[in-house]
């Protein structure tokens, strides 16, 4: 399969699964989820982190879709960003079931 053939559809749901690679990423979500909301020096005290490491990590979250950015001040303020994470677990239970009709 050529990567023409792929829809732009799939390609973010690829682009959004491969963001949750990261164990890092994984727990700056979390931390996420748990604040509703906050900048990244909030991250950085939180996890131990050096700003630019978390900060390469936000964006990857960003542009993946998984997060939203958004100005605050002199800040940015970061959210989860629900509606991507029901897409991915929409693709996930639709690949599931497609294993399921095999087996």
């Amino acid at each position: 399969m050529n990567n023409s053939s792929v829809s732009a559809g799939m390609g973010d749901v690829a682009k959004g699964f491969a963001a949750l690679g990261h164990p890092r990423r994984l727990e700056i979500l979390q931390h996420l989820l748990l604040e509703r909301s906050c900048c990244c020096g909030q991250v950085v005290a939180r996890l131990d982190l050096a700003q630019s490491t978390v900060s390469q990590h936000l964006r990857v979250l960003v542009d993946a879709g998984l997060v939203k950015q958004a100005a605050q001040g002199q800040k940015s303020l970061f959210t989860v960003e629900l509606a991507a994470f029901e897409q991915l677990q929409a693709e996930l239970a639709r690949l599931s079931a497609c294993c399921v009709e095999k087996a």
